[in-house]
C-alpha cells in the first residue's frame, strides 16, 4: 500500500532556476564577465552551487577560490531567492489530488535548511507537508538514502509505502536505495530524454500533471503484486 509521496524541490516542485541563475551571473559580474545565457545555467540548477559555479566560472571544490565564491553565491541567492521562484504549473493541483485521495506528501531536498525552510514558508508548503528534510537535516545528502529514510520516520510510515519523485539521477538513486518506487520528473532541469531513461525510474513524468498517473500506476502494480503473492 502506498501512503506517502515525497518530492525533490528544485526542478521538481519549484522552478527556482531563474533566481539561481541570477545569483550565478552575479559572480561573473563581480569579475567583469558578461552574463551567461540562462539556458546554460538552467540545466544545472538541480546541482546547486557546485554545478552552477562549475558552469558559470569553471570552478570546482578543489579550487582555492571555490569556497569564498560559494559563500558569496549563497549570500546573493538568499537575497533574491523569492523574486522569480514559483511552483511549476500543475503542482498545486497535484497536491490537492494527493490529499484528496487520502495520501500525504513531503519534501526531501539537498538544499540547506537556511535556504529551504524560508522558501517552503514563502510558497505556503510547510504546514501541508508531512516532512521537510533538507541537505543538512541528516548527516548525509542524496544520493545517500538517509534523508529519505528520515522523511519516512518523520511521516511515521515505512519507506516501502512511499514514492519519491525527483528530476536528477541522484534522486532516483536515493529513492531506490531507500526501497521506494521512483518517478523521474523529466520536465525539470535535465534536457536529455535518453539520460532520464537511463536512470531506470519506475515511472517517468513528462509534466507535473503526469505525476498523478505515475503514482496510480505504482499503486496498482503494488496491489496486483500483493494479490499475486496472496494467491500463491
Amino acid at each position: 500500500m502506498i501512503t506517502t509521496v515525497f518530492f525533490d524541490f528544485d526542478g521538481t516542485l519549484a522552478d527556482s532556476a531563474p533566481d539561481l541563475a541570477h545569483a550565478a551571473n552575479l559572480q561573473r559580474q563581480y569579475r567583469g564577465m558578461p552574463p551567461m545565457a540562462y539556458e546554460l545555467l538552467r540545466c544545472v540548477a538541480s546541482q546547486g552551487a557546485r554545478g552552477l559555479l562549475r558552469v558559470a566560472l569553471g570552478l570546482t571544490p578543489e579550487d582555492e577560490e571555490y569556497e569564498p565564491t560559494r559563500k558569496q553565491f549563497l549570500s546573493d541567492y538568499r537575497a533574491c531567492m523569492t523574486q522569480n521562484t514559483a511552483l511549476f504549473p500543475g503542482i498545486d493541483d497535484l497536491f490537492g489530488r494527493i490529499e484528496g485521495s487520502g495520501l500525504r506528501w513531503g519534501i526531501v531536498t539537498n538544499k540547506a535548511e537556511a535556504l529551504s525552510l524560508p522558501m517552503f514558508d514563502h510558497l505556503q508548503l510547510t504546514d501541508r507537508s508531512v516532512a521537510n528534510v533538507c541537505g543538512d537535516t541528516t548527516a548525509f545528502s542524496k544520493p545517500h538514502p538517509a534523508p529519505l529514510l528520515h522523511a519516512a520516520t518523520l511521516a511515521g510510515v515505512d519507506p516501502e509505502t512511499c514514492i519519491y519523485v525527483g528530476d536528477d539521477e541522484r534522486d532516483i538513486i536515493a529513492g531506490k536505495a531507500a526501497g521506494m518506487p521512483t518517478v523521474a520528473a523529466a520536465y525539470g532541469y535535465c534536457n536529455n530524454p535518453d539520460e532520464v531513461q537511463a536512470w531506470h525510474a519506475d515511472q517517468i513524468a513528462q509534466a507535473p500533471e503526469d505525476i498523478w498517473d505515475a503514482v496510480e500506476k505504482i499503486k496498482n502494480r503494488r496491489i496486483q503484486g500483493n494479490h499475486e503473492t496472496n494467491f500463491v
